[in-house]
């Protein structure tokens, strides 16, 4: 009996239901194409509520801000994309092709149907520990991106915030409160069960946003909302002193941009996690399925090509796949002499100093330069030294220790050191560590840079052994590698100059050369930021002892 009544309330909710309201929407429409004379008559009547860009923004500072984040503050419409990274991210491929296969079922669901069909996909049997990873580490760049500027200068113009929203708390909470100090944030609550979530939506129901104003401010009027031109945001803005409304249509007329840049989000975007490096919409998601097997395909070639085959024919073989790959720079100190040593004043290999951006850098520099070297390490997994076509040699992160290996290695030949530490996905050089400038006075800058269009190769949080592979998956990865003037003697140790000194102007060099800004940040900032932990993977050996 209990199958019966839930298959029951299944085919009429998900099927009569909304086929029927589909159905009217459809009837209504093809009468409107008939009879175009009444489509002006049905549509509401105008809104009494200015647009966003009509606020004085130089005449506030306190008072209080109600708002939501989908219309208002976010410039897309869909909130498919946001719940397709939850479900790619935190869930697996497999909840991925899920939620992209029920888009047909999604169109003809009103909105809270489609809500809750998205939330029992997305979340069913997830981690609540793996969302907050996504809540704190992925979504904030898309939403950065996806910002409306003048609705967002409306916000942050004001003292207090609050966020009223029928989207998942946990989905925008971390976002609204560490990017934009919103004070609270009202949204709709999830069933846990345990450390999992259902699915289900909690017995408060989706959030009413009118009503949860009176609920929340009682007899008091927040001063400002901000809403779209629509008839239930209408209801919502007449409970503000001052209403304002999103109008996405006027802005397009006009040539207003509301697109947010880097330099005006409200803080810096240095450190996010997760594979997708594209707005996951239900187009986009489908062309990345439908490239997944030739994907995988392609990135096999690309790694097998880089460890079979000499570099001339590596680099060709790699271009003709689709790897774009730039040299520029270089002079005789970076060139091997003709003894096959590396022209140096003090007998020893050329130390190449080079921005990191993802576990391939060394590869990718041998590889242009044509001539084997050697890559200092700190937490590289088994099988990347495996599939490494180069010498790859760990570190301890010993000080003592450390410089005595590179300055062995030196001896042997030519080194690649990445004195960040860690990968920077965005155009900022993290600080560098001074070891290396003790070590040699024939120090190469190399900047280089990478471009993705599907996935990123580098992760805080999930299996450091497939970075190499995502990478390498992209329909057209990019490496630019740019060769500076070796450094003057005058600039290093040898020539008086502090360690310190010296991997500071690096970083500025290295830096203006890519058109980067330089950070103070570490290693340690970037995992306990992302990932909750300082990114060092104790030895079980001495953990034992």
């Amino acid at each position: 009996m209990v199958q019966l009544k839930l298959a029951d309330l299944a085919l009429y909710q998900l099927l009569a239901k909304s086929c029927y309201k589909a159905a009217k929407k459809m009837r209504s429409y093809g009468f409107f194409l008939k009879n175009p004379t009444l489509k002006s008559s049905h549509q509401s009547p105008p809104n009494s509520f200015p647009n966003v860009t009509k606020y004085g923004l130089e005449k506030r500072s306190c008072g209080t801000v109600v708002c939501d984040i989908e219309g208002a503050l976010l410039r897309t419409d869909s909130l498919f994309p946001y719940f397709m990274l939850v479900a790619f991210e935190g869930g697996s491929i497999i909840r991925a092709l899920i939620l992209l296969l029920s888009c047909p079922l999604l169109w003809v669901l009103d909105y809270e149907l489609k809500l809750r069909v998205m939330i029992f996909i997305t979340f069913c049997g997830l981690r609540r520990k793996d969302m907050e990873c996504v809540g704190r580490a992925v979504l904030p760049k898309f939403y950065l991106e996806n910002l409306h500027l003048q609705a967002t200068e409306v916000l942050l113009s004001v003292e207090s915030r609050v966020v009223f929203t029928s989207v998942p708390r946990v989905m925008v909470q971390n976002f609204l409160k560490e990017y934009l100090d919103v004070e609270d944030v009202i949204g709709t609550e999830l069933h846990t069960l345990g450390n999992f979530f259902t699915g289900l939506v909690s017995k408060s129901g989706l959030p009413v946003k009118h009503r949860a104003v009176k609920d929340y401010f009682g007899a008091r009027m927040p001063d400002i909302g901000l809403g779209v031109s629509d008839p239930c945001d209408n209801l919502f803005l007449s409970l503000c002193k001052e209403g304002y409304v999103v109008n996405k249509k006027e802005e397009n007329k006009s040539g207003t941009s509301s697109a947010m840049t880097r330099d005006k989000y409200p803080k810096p975007l240095v450190f996010h996690d997760g594979r997708l490096a594209f707005l996951p919409t239900p187009p986009a998601t489908l062309c990345m399925f439908m490239w997944l097997p030739a994907g995988i395909l392609f990135a096999m070639f690309r790694i097998l090509i880089g460890i079979i085959l000499p570099y001339k024919v590596a680099l060709f073989l790699g271009c003709l796949s689709g790897v774009d790959i730039r040299l520029k720079g270089g002079s005789s100190s970076s060139s091997p002499s003709t003894s096959g040593r590396p022209n140096s004043s003090n007998n020893k290999g050329v130390l190449y100093v080079c921005t990191h951006r993802t576990l391939l850098d060394p590869v990718f520099l041998s590889t242009s330069l044509a001539k084997p070297l050697t890559a200092v390490t700190y937490s590289l997994s088994k099988m990347s030294e495996l599939l490494a076509p180069i010498k790859t040699v760990r570190l301890t992160r010993e000080r003592k220790q450390d410089g005595e290996t590179m300055q062995r290695l030196l001896s042997e030949g030519d080194l690649v050191v990445c004195p960040e530490g860690t990968t920077c996905r965005e155009p900022y050089l993290l600080r560098f560590s001074s070891l290396f400038a003790e070590l040699t006075e024939d120090i190469v800058p190399v900047a280089i840079n990478t471009r993705v269009s599907m996935f990123y190769g580098t992760t805080a949080s999930g299996l450091k052994c497939l970075d190499p592979f995502f990478f390498l998956m992209n329909p057209r990865p990019s490496y630019h590698i740019q060769i500076l003037e070796k450094l003057p003697r005058e600039l290093t140790c040898a020539g008086g100059r502090s360690s310190w000194e010296v991997a500071n102007y690096i970083q500025r060099q290295l830096a203006d050369a890519l058109g980067f800004e330089c950070t103070r940040l570490t290693r340690k900032d970037k995992y306990l930021m992302l990932a909750g932990n300082e990114g060092v993977v104790q030895d079980k050996s001495k953990k034992n002892t």
